[in-house]
């Protein structure tokens, strides 16, 4: 795996996950700040599947493959892993990252995997949101 590779070469590993469904400027500036926050950040983003599950029958709005495409393009980003469960629970056990990042818009105790990292020395991180942007708000206002 090449996340193992990383960590031989003494890498600091940075984790954050979402949907991603319509990218916007909240989104680029979460992962140039994870970024800053270690050598190799990893997105973990829902699959389809999981996102209807999450946001309801009419999400997402743009399709896994082309989410994926997406989020892999940015030069912030080393790694995009696709994940079908409701949670990046599983996810983040497998990569044990250094430091978990998430938007500010979550507290700690809605963030998915705190207490596995924690339990290891890893880092916790809320990245201040740009105020005006979500998915969820730009789908609203369209509708």
């Amino acid at each position: 795996m090449q996340i193992d590779a990383f960590r031989s070469q003494g890498k600091t590993l940075v984790f954050t996950n979402g949907c991603f469904d319509i990218v916007h400027p909240g989104h680029i500036h979460c992962l140039i700040e994870a970024k800053e926050l270690g050598d190799v950040l990893v997105v973990g983003i829902n699959s389809d599947a999981s996102v209807r599950r999450l946001k309801g029958p009419g999400r997402p709005v743009v399709d896994e493959r082309s989410r994926t495409i997406v989020v892999a393009a940015f030069s912030a980003v080393d790694a995009v892993v696709l994940f079908d469960e409701d949670t990046p629970d599983e996810l983040i056990a497998a990569l044990r990252p250094d430091v978990l990042v998430k938007g500010s818009e979550y507290t700690v105790e809605q963030m998915d995997g705190v207490a596995f990292v924690k339990s290891y020395g890893g880092k916790i991180v809320r990245i201040p949101m740009l105020p005006g942007y979500s998915s969820t708000s730009i789908i609203n206002r369209r509708s």
